[in-house]
């Protein structure tokens, strides 16, 4: 493990010089590899698929390990997305003048060694290595053991293209040691990461903070509420529950929970269960009188991120116990209102603290690509060094320059 870690910092070193027309022919060149190896990894990727149904893995995480050609076209479409991003290396954020004649500038330059650890989507491979190349950071990655014959296919077709373009084919490295042991020594590598990012679950996320001896940035739980409003268009509030609920439900920013005003619940409630056909609901005692088939929901269910066809339902009184509700369960990533009153709205933004706030439309678009990031590395639900969507900038950190005439401080 030290030994790839030696590879993946010197590699970071020799991305500081390339520039962006290289790091650009770079990605260009992986996709091209990428596409050009689809049959390969769609072999692969039948492979963990079959291992993960005979080991009676649930459908919805089945569904974010498998792979078909529009997705392994999806993404190599998403490394040329990233080519046309600007570059964020080199940007001058700031520039002044001291009084003393000192010219200081603030400037963006790659964070180093990027390491993901991450749990069964086997596109994260793709998406990790085109932002953190771009960003001019080594992409050191460990998936599970679950996408582990995927994310070798992956990895061998884009570092063909990395090195195809001339830059050094360490700006990725795959651990395939897939071990708990590997994963707890990659969490400690101090010295050779300079950045880890986990996109798992709970567990992963345990592990990172028991374990890990490196800067982190907590890609966290998805517990994503929407509020419907005393206010709320009810027609615009049902198409957006379903949207966010069912339109992919094995993902972090899709809806888990849903507080209804008790204004309009007996209205709302009915509809939205129909629409909501093959969800199982779950709820309080004021819900399930309402619609009788929402089975009764434990205090836990509250705050469970289901990843599947299941939604917890609450009615409230009024917009602070809707607001204490959420913030009471909330996980911090995204929390929506449906509402046409203004001050409701504003409220509801001002009081609810995760890394998105979201008003009339759908938890689903809290991702960096509907952003207009690209393809994103994840989304932190904590407060620094970035928070919300990870895309490019949020991959770098900043360097001061100072250039002066030979003053000296007296």
């Amino acid at each position: 493990m030290r030994e790839l870690g030696v590879r993946a910092h010197a590699a970071s070193v020799s991305l500081v010089m390339a520039s962006t027309s290289e790091k650009n022919e770079a990605l260009r060149t992986a996709a091209d590899c990428l596409a050009a190896s689809a049959l390969e990894i769609l072999e692969a990727n039948a492979v963990d698929v079959k291992r993960a149904e005979n080991s009676g893995t649930p459908d919805a995480i089945i569904d974010r390990l498998r792979l078909d050609s529009t997705r392994v076209d999806a993404m190599a479409h998403g490394l040329r997305q990233v080519i046309d991003l600007p570059d964020p290396v080199g940007e001058v954020l700031e520039r002044w003048t001291r009084p003393n004649g000192l010219e200081i500038e603030k400037i963006r330059v790659p964070l180093g060694v990027v390491a993901i650890i991450y749990e069964n989507r086997p596109n994260v491979t793709s998406d990790a290595f085109g932002l953190c190349l771009k960003s001019g950071n080594s992409a050191f990655l460990r998936g599970s053991s679950a996408a582990i014959d995927s994310n070798v296919a992956i990895t061998r077709a884009l570092r063909e293209g990395i090195g195809k373009a001339g830059l050094c084919e360490d700006a990725l490295l795959l651990v395939t040691d897939t071990s708990h042991e590997a994963a707890v020594e990659f969490m400690q590598l101090r010295g050779y990461i300079d950045c880890l990012i986990p996109r798992g679950g709970p567990s992963l996320i345990k592990s990172i903070l028991e374990n890990a001896k490196v800067p982190y940035v907590i890609d966290g739980d998805g517990n994503c509420h929407i509020y419907v409003d005393r206010a709320a268009d009810l027609q615009l509030a049902g198409n957006v529950v379903v949207n966010a609920k069912m339109q992919r439900p094995s993902v972090c920013n899709a809806a888990e929970s849903l507080v209804v005003h008790a204004d309009i619940a007996e209205r709302f409630l009915p509809e939205i269960a129909a629409a909501l056909e093959g969800v199982e609901l779950v709820g309080d005692e004021i819900a399930r009188a309402i619609v009788p088939s929402i089975g009764p929901a434990t205090e836990s269910d509250w705050s469970t991120e289901y990843l599947d066809l299941k939604m917890s339902v609450r009615v409230v009184d009024t917009l602070d116990q809707a607001i204490h509700h959420v913030s009471e369960n909330s996980t911090g990533h995204s929390e929506a209102i449906i509402t046409n009153d203004e001050d409701a709205a504003r409220e509801f933004v001002r009081r609810v603290d995760a890394a998105a706030v979201l008003i009339n439309t759908s938890t689903r678009f809290v991702d960096g690509e509907e952003f207009g990031f690209g393809a994103e590395i994840g989304i932190s639900t904590q407060k620094l060094h970035a928070r919300g969507p990870m895309g490019l900038q949020q991959l770098t950190t900043t360097k001061y320059i100072v250039n002066g005439q030979g003053q000296t401080r007296g």
